[in-house]
């Protein structure tokens, strides 16, 4: 399938637009953005084909410890721990802190701190 660069990545799509391709079939331009590298990516394919889309999983954790470039996590649910890559967002980055609760999701085995909470 053509369709492997938005596969690779949890994507949200930007744009759509319906084009008219050879013999009269109609085509869909997607313009989709990632969600953890921000790299646009661009998908032609007919509008009847099928494009996967993984899924994000939306969690509780909270903050264990914190390094320089690393954030060490606790999930609320199930209390394993991992350790992810500090965002590189500024809001959410300086309201890190160990003892704090935060929003991350899952995906495709990647982890990304979203919000903190409260």
């Amino acid at each position: 399938m053509q369709n492997r660069g938005v596969r690779e990545e949890q994507t949200r799509n930007i744009a759509r637009k319906a084009l008219y391709g050879e013999h009269g079939s109609a085509k869909a331009r997607i313009v989709a953005i990632g969600v953890l590298t921000g790299q646009k990516r661009n998908v032609i394919s007919p509008v009847d084909g099928k494009l996967e889309v993984p899924m994000i999983e939306k969690k509780t954790g909270q903050v264990i410890s914190m390094q320089p470039d690393i954030v060490q996590i606790m999930d609320m649910q199930s209390y394993e721990t991992f350790e992810t890559p500090l965002p590189t967002e500024e809001e959410v980055r300086s309201k890190l802190a160990p003892g704090v609760e935060i929003e991350y999701w899952d995906m495709l085995g990647k982890k990304k701190i979203v919000r903190t909470k409260g």
